[in-house]
């Protein structure tokens, strides 16, 4: 099968152009120029250069295809490069589901995320994963939407850093901190209450995984038409992600209860500087928890997922 990605040289991409191979099927990738030494496999894989905004180079990168997946996300927002929540998530899965149909590609699957809704106080980047949902739905495609969780694992280089090696860099070391000093790690809280710090959760699921997945709802026929839901095999606390985050990468920390409100104004007066950690959205959502159980589809496909665990991320202390 020959496959047309879309942010195919991403982290998560990475993950799922190596998949793809594995499998022998063709991926072929739309390519920046400057991003060429981001191709995973590259030996295996066809490459198109352009971007999202080039109607030639979309056409070109579909032609021919069986199937595409479209895996474009913006972590920040960078509106003077025309890097946007609206652009890239939206706009663009809606102008690829609209040239695939053009060309006769049928399959498609649009990576999402969970969590994702257009009600009050939705943040920028669920609106578009949600407009682009809907983008995809009201198209005569074999669609599949699929809604991962926070995913970690080995960024290897692909792409911007992952989820835990982001909070490695920004969380833990936004301070210098003498080695034998423990570090106070941010154990975020909403309202007046304290003592329910850090309690949200998340259900990590590793990159690994969600290649897998991907690749199995591909050739699978009765995924069409359905939005699954992807994480990891437990729910793990805030506290519990960022205490082994600590411990793969060799810190000591304490968690001091932090109240978000007090977080969320620092990020209205500094997020549009690159070296803030964190935007509005993304504490916004954050806090919110993001959770679901995947076991159903792991059984489906014979997948036993990869823990969240210190071993499973070793490639922070590198």
């Amino acid at each position: 099968m020959k496959v047309a990605l879309f942010g195919g040289t991403g982290f998560v991409g990475s993950y799922i152009v190596d998949e793809l191979v594995s499998r022998e099927h063709k991926p072929r990738l739309l390519v920046r120029p400057g991003s060429e030494g981001k191709v995973s496999k590259p030996e295996y894989c066809e490459t198109v250069s352009g971007d999202i905004h080039d109607d030639y180079a979309i056409r070109e990168t579909l032609y021919d295809c069986d199937a595409a997946i479209y895996l474009i996300a913006v972590i920040r927002e960078f509106p003077k490069e025309g890097i946007t929540n609206e652009l890239l998530q939206f706009r663009g899965a809606q102008k690829v589901a609209n040239i695939a149909l053009e060309v006769g590609v049928k399959r498609f699957l649009l990576m999402s995320a969970l969590g994702t809704n257009c009600g009050p106080g939705a943040s920028k980047y669920f609106k578009a994963k949600h407009l682009a949902e809907q983008a995809v739905k009201n198209t005569e495609l074999n669609w599949t939407i699929l809604r991962p969780s926070s995913i970690f694992g080995d960024p290897r280089g692909f792409g911007r850093p992952e989820f835990c090696t982001m909070l490695n860099k920004d969380m833990l070391n936004l301070i210098p901190f003498p080695g034998f000093l423990p570090f106070p790690a941010p154990s975020f809280f909403t309202g007046l209450n304290p003592f329910n710090a850090g309690s949200f959760s998340l259900s990590m699921i590793h990159a690994a995984d969600v290649a897998t997945l991907v690749a199995n709802v591909l050739d699978d026929d009765t995924a069409i038409g359905k939005t699954l839901e992807l994480g990891g095999k437990q729910e793990m606390s805030w506290n519990e992600i960022i205490k082994a985050i600590a411990s793969s990468s060799g810190k000591k920390i304490f968690m001091m209860p932090v109240p978000f409100f007090a977080v969320w104004l620092a990020a209205l007066m500094l997020d549009r500087f690159t070296w803030f950690p964190a935007t509005r959205d993304q504490l916004q959502d954050l806090v919110q928890g993001n959770t679901c159980n995947s076991r159903e589809l792991f059984k489906q496909y014979s997948i036993e997922p990869i823990p969240f665990s210190v071993e499973n991320m070793d490639y922070l202390s590198k």
